[in-house]
């Protein structure tokens, strides 16, 4: 095949369902060696809009203060600066996601044991439902393979924990795959599994259908040039060995929300995509030091982000150098 139809049949893939539509060649290819799409903090498009939602306890002292005493000025700017993804979890994977960075919190002064994800504040909606989503997707699409991140974990203790772990096994039940499994598509395929769980917590460790933390490139930069120049300095380093994760999310300070007043984090997002797609499509998947994997971004369903993404893997379609 050569590189120009690869490229071109690749970047037109049915998004839906573009691993089981990936050529033959790339079926016994790691999924660490594949460029896959991610969906950087996932399920922000469900933040909680009402004030007495109260803002998590990760954001700043200043910011938390504020709130408290100004939220009617404060809390617009919160939302606008903590909402990564516009669409749903079933949207997203429609449009080529196959990472999903999950934050989990038990949500302060409540007496049930629901969890929910958070981003400045909570969700509306729990992981529970989610989760569902997510399997009941799975089940129309029985060759695409999804890689759950389970980090950033709010005000759990060790009964939460347990709780997540029950829910997760209860929803995904067969589809979950173990950590001594052979990640490659026909691997997965022949064994039915579909769902890749990472858990970033030491419980992880004792756990055989838990994969360990997936290790995360974050820049923490607002500007895309500062980015592309940071991961430039880290593809030097080399890659590591397994999955891993490449952010191409911008982080705003405070400083720049403050310089910004009426802008949104999607409109530092949008203005600068072209310059990052730019920079992935120059990239290319692979065991070499320097090579990508997965690549996740905020409002990922704009600007043929994941067509972008999974068209790098054209590149180990070409005959070996």
């Amino acid at each position: 095949m050569s590189s120009a139809v690869s490229e071109l049949s690749l970047r037109g893939l049915p998004m839906e369902s573009w691993m089981s539509h990936l050529p033959c060649a790339l079926w016994d290819t790691p999924l660490h060696h594949l460029a896959i799409p991610g969906s950087h903090n996932a399920i922000t498009y469900c933040l909680d809009m009402n004030d007495r939602s109260p803002v998590d306890p990760m954001q700043p002292d200043m910011l938390q203060k504020l709130d408290k005493y100004m939220k009617p000025l404060i809390r617009p700017f919160v939302y606008k600066w903590a909402i990564t993804q516009e669409y749903n979890i079933k949207e997203q994977l429609d449009c080529g996601v196959r990472y999903c960075d999950l934050r989990i919190a038990h949500r302060p002064n409540d007496s049930s044991t629901d969890l929910y994800f958070y981003h400045g504040v909570y969700t509306t909606l729990t992981v529970q439902t989610v989760l569902k989503d997510i399997k009941d997707w799975l089940d129309v699409h029985p060759k695409e393979v999804v890689i759950l991140s389970f980090s950033h974990f709010l005000s759990l203790n060790q009964e939460l924990h347990i709780l997540l772990l029950t829910t997760i096994r209860n929803i995904f039940t067969s589809k979950l795959c173990p950590k001594t499994e052979v990640l490659t598509l026909r691997n997965l395929w022949t064994l039915g599994y579909q769902v890749i769980v990472s858990y970033e917590h030491n419980i992880a460790g004792s756990h055989s259908d838990l994969w360990p933390h997936i290790p995360y490139w974050w820049a923490n930069k607002c500007k895309a040039e500062a980015l592309i120049e940071e991961f430039e300095q880290r593809k030097q380093r080399g890659r590591p060995g397994g999955l891993f994760v490449t952010g191409i999310n911008l982080t705003e300070d405070l400083k720049y929300i403050c310089t910004h007043p009426t802008e949104s984090l999607k409109d530092l997002v949008m203005s600068t995509y072209p310059a990052l797609l730019g920079w992935v499509e120059e990239q290319a998947p692979g065991s070499k030091a320097g090579s990508l994997n997965i690549i996740a971004g905020d409002f990922i369903t704009e600007s043929h982000f994941a067509p972008t993404v999974v068209a790098l893997n054209k590149k180990l379609l070409k005959w070996p150098s």
